[in-house]
Order: structure tokens, then C-alpha cells, then sequence
């Protein structure tokens, strides 16, 4: 069974026993995560979980936050009128304390290599995802700006525009101040889409301009190509407006960043050669 295998088995039943608390915490039982990492004795996994608490003490972080004890009561005898029960111990886990555990447990043991291996898989993970925000930030919106476009122009059509490409200028020129091929030369994009070479804040500013715009074409029962694209400036003027009342950067003077399609393929070539190089490590 390759290393692949074995760890995403792993992360499904990791995945499996995890709990969420009242406050929508996500926490893990000692009891249930102890078969998972090879224990059958709880005396020699509470060693462990010791450990691991010592560990997170010399992190500087609170052994409280991640570590709380959980006392739970079980039946002892079944089948009689009056069933026995004791309590026993248990703890409610962070990931962060299941982490600790996994790297203090016995390393003789095959399923604690194999926990070790995967909580650096998902730390790397959780890294690179850090390092990507932002970009990925970028594709949702213009993902959402892309969907929300198509709506918009359905929207207009219905309302009666025929010539798209003029409805569109007027959003720009709303927004913008200026029509879409002169806020093209501004920002030295060539013939690149405006949207394609936006950031996270410029395509935010264009999202809820198309999105208020079709708001207010459909809710208000707006008619006839020439009312439209009055709606669609008007909503662009406001929503320049608002930039300007908070003491934003027009959108006509961000800088332009990649081509959206540049910044989609280095995320795929990113995470298949990450995929290979932590499976191979």
C-alpha cells in the first residue's frame, strides 16, 4: 500500500471521530484517537499525552487550550437490574494536541510514522495555503465577478440592451471615471480584460457594482437600452462614491498585477509538484 493510500486512510478516520462543541470548536476525544495511533493500554498513552502537554508547555503556548481533561462515566456490567459504572479520564483534544501526541507517541509503532507523516503533510499544507491566500483571495472573486457578469448581462438583455458592449462602458465609466479602453491605457494593460488584471480590492469595487447593478434593473422593473445603462453608470458612480467618502484608492489608479490565467496555472503546477515532493519525502 503506497504512503498515499495509507495517509489519506488516515486522514478519514481522523477526520472521523473529530467532534464540534457548542461554540463550533472542533476538538478530538483521547480515548477515540487512541486505537488510531497503535495504543491499547491507556496508562501507556496518558505517558504519551504527557508528553505532549510538556511539548506545548515549551512552545509558549497554554497546555488549557489544547489539552482539557474530560472525565466520562461507562457502564461496567451489562444485562443486570442495576447496571455498574465508573468514571474514567479522558481529554478533549486539539488538532494541535493530536499534532503533539503524534510526535512524542513510540515511533516503533507503524501508525504513529504514519501520524507523524501526515500532520507534516497537513502542516505543509496549511503553509502553503498561507503563502497562497491572497492569490486565491483573487481567483474566488474574479470567479465570482465572471458568474455574477453572466447574470448581469441576462439581466440587461431582458431589460432590453442590445449592444452589451456599450451597457459595460457605462459601468466602467461610472466606476472608473473614464471609459474601459482608456482605463486599459492608464494602467498599461494593452488589450488585457480590465478584470484579468485587477487585484482582490479593484475586483471587490467592480463585484458589488454588477451585483447592485442587477439588483436594481430587476427589482425596480427597469425598461428600455438607454435606461439601463443609466441604471448601470449610476450604480458605478456610487460605488465610486463610497471609495472616495472612506479615503480608498480610485480604481483607475491601482496597479494592474499577473494575468488572472497566469496566476491559475502557477497554482496548479504549485500543487502538483508540492504533492509529489511530500509524498516522495
Amino acid at each position: 500500500m503506497s504512503n498515499e493510500i495509507i495517509v489519506a486512510s488516515l486522514n478519514k478516520n481522523f477526520e472521523s471521530i473529530k467532534k464540534i462543541n457548542e461554540n463550533g470548536v472542533e476538538y478530538w476525544e483521547a480515548r477515540e484517537l487512541m486505537p488510531l495511533l497503535g495504543y491499547v493500554e491507556w496508562r501507556k498513552f496518558e505517558g504519551t499525552i504527557e508528553k505532549a502537554k510538556n511539548a506545548c508547555k515549551f512552545s509558549d503556548q497554554n497546555i488549557s487550550d489544547h489539552f482539557v481533561g474530560a472525565a466520562k462515566m461507562i457502564k461496567l456490567a451489562k444485562g443486570t437490574a442495576k447496571e455498574a459504572s465508573r468514571q474514567i479520564s479522558d481529554y478533549n483534544l486539539s488538532r494541535y494536541a493530536c499534532y503533539l501526541i503524534a510526535q512524542n507517541g513510540d515511533p516503533r509503532k507503524p501508525e504513529i510514522a504514519m501520524a507523524q507523516t501526515y500532520f507534516a503533510i497537513q502542516t505543509r499544507k496549511q503553509e502553503i495555503f498561507q503563502q497562497m491566500e491572497a492569490d486565491e483571495k483573487r481567483l474566488y472573486i474574479r470567479g465570482e465577478v465572471k458568474n455574477h457578469n453572466k447574470k448581469l448581462f441576462a439581466t440587461a438583455q431582458k431589460a432590453g440592451v442590445s449592444n452589451f458592449g456599450k451597457f459595460n462602458n457605462a459601468g466602467y465609466l461610472g466606476l472608473y471615471n473614464m471609459y474601459k479602453q482608456d482605463a486599459q491605457k492608464k494602467k498599461g494593460i494593452g488589450k488585457d480584460d480590465i478584470l484579468d488584471r485587477a487585484g482582490t480590492t479593484e475586483l471587490a469595487a467592480n463585484l458589488f457594482r454588477i451585483t447592485q447593478t442587477d439588483e436594481k434593473i430587476r427589482n425596480e422593473k427597469i425598461a428600455g437600452e438607454k435606461k439601463a445603462n443609466f441604471t448601470h453608470f449610476t450604480v458605478g458612480r456610487k460605488v465610486r462614491k463610497a471609495i472616495e467618502d472612506i479615503g480608498g484608492v480610485m480604481p483607475e489608479n491601482l496597479l494592474p498585477e499577473k494575468h488572472i490565467k497566469e496566476l491559475e496555472k502557477e497554482k496548479k503546477q504549485k500543487l502538483k509538484s508540492e504533492k509529489k515532493k511530500l509524498l516522495k519525502n
